[in-house]
């Protein structure tokens, strides 16, 4: 069956059909794969029965994996898919859903904030390819932003304003919005801020967008006031109800999108009921600028 895609939203979101990613993509497909995320942004493959090592297969047509480290404040040793997959659903080791009191629970809530995947990295993540193994019975839609059509859709002088501009991302931000506060000396110097452009280009068609996360809480050569109003405004607009595509997910489902063009966010979700998602993430392959540190 030949691979065709259907667009879903105005703006982005490609629906792909005929392919089972049970098997390994043969190079020409996995080329139209590539071009459809540059030119989508979002792909959607319903009823991918899969599991982590077709998954990782998949996700390796792409690049390589990104490096998992310093992204939660799960330890280790509490880990409880040890394929290399990020688990992003609300189960512990035990396979139970999370006590709403888990620090682990409390820090994963930044999810259903708007953010781009490892913005908070100096080399920030590629691709994202999240797979719906349990589907929670009631709510956890994920939201898209095509951040190339919110580009767009600024006026001339806010764009020369915004182009060179630097922020400054961290988690310690995006979990700081919702009053999570608690780390130890180890979490903080993990989570220093690093260096993002505020405007990327995408390396393939070239086009704008913005790039924003919950991440971001400063802008170099502002005062933190006038550059989280200025960040605010941005995600605003960014995030209008034109901009953004819902998911409602179904169970098997695939999900992958480029987090150089979009953002996404998880809405919220009953915690008690079990949400089993796991994601691969294609690692970038440079800085968005060359110092990648905030000093």
């Amino acid at each position: 069956m030949a691979v065709s895609i259907r667009q879903i939203h105005p703006h982005f979101v490609g629906e792909v059909s005929g392919l089972d990613l049970r098997k390994p993509l043969t190079p020409d497909e996995a080329r139209e794969v590539e071009a459809a995320m540059d030119r989508y942004a979002v792909l959607v493959f319903h009823d991918q029965d899969i599991d982590d090592e077709q998954q990782l297969r998949f996700a390796a047509n792409f690049g390589p994996r990104e490096n998992r480290a310093g992204g939660t404040v799960t330890r280790s040793e509490d880990y409880r898919l040890s394929s290399g997959l990020a688990d992003v659903g609300n189960l512990g080791k035990d396979g139970k859903p999370l006590p709403k009191d888990h620090r682990t629970h409390l820090f994963n809530l930044g999810n259903c904030l708007w953010h781009s995947d490892s913005s908070f990295r100096p080399v920030p993540a590629k691709f994202s390819l999240l797979s719906a193994r349990v589907v929670n019975p009631t709510g956890g839609n994920t939201e898209f932003a095509d951040m190339r059509a919110a580009y767009d859709a600024l006026d001339d002088a806010t764009k020369a304003e915004i182009e060179d501009m630097i922020c400054e991302h961290s988690l310690m931000y995006s979990r700081g919005a919702l009053g999570f506060l608690d780390y130890s000396e180890d979490e903080k110097r993990m989570f220093k801020p690093v260096l993002q452009r505020l405007v990327r280009t995408h390396p393939v068609h070239g086009r704008k967008s913005l790039y924003l996360s919950s991440h971001a809480g400063g802008i170099v050569g502002m005062s933190a006031p006038e550059a989280r109003v200025l960040l605010r405004d941005l995600n605003e607009h960014a995030t209008q109800p034109e901009f953004v595509h819902v998911h409602k997910w179904k169970l098997h489902d695939l999900v992958m999108w480029d987090n150089r063009q979009t953002m996404h966010r998880v809405r919220r979700y009953d915690q008690s009921q079990p949400r089993d998602m796991r994601r691969a993430t294609v690692a970038g392959d440079a800085p968005t600028v060359a110092r990648q540190a905030a000093e």
